[in-house]
């Protein structure tokens, strides 16, 4: 949703979280194009965000290979102001 990038990924879920329930600090950042759930989400006042689906699985070549990008920027932020 950030980038308008179509990422295929593996996809098993029971359970979807209700966007409309969403607080103010939690920012929609993936939604299935299959069933219109919400696959991610950014918290704006912390570092966080979370994935809905199995990236890991590696379903194309490197679809999924942004949200572990974006995992480590994290880390190395929050490395450089721990110093």
């Amino acid at each position: 949703m950030d980038r308008n990038v179509v990422m295929i990924t593996a996809q098993n879920h029971g359970f979807a979280v209700d966007e409309d329930s969403l607080p103010a600090n939690l920012r929609v950042t993936h939604k299935s194009l299959f069933d219109g759930t919400l696959q991610g989400i950014h918290r704006t006042d912390k570092p966080a965000f979370s994935f809905q689906g199995h990236p890991e699985a590696s379903p194309g070549p490197h679809d999924a290979a942004p949200l572990f990008d974006h995992f480590i920027e994290l880390i190395e932020q929050y490395r450089q102001s721990a110093k």
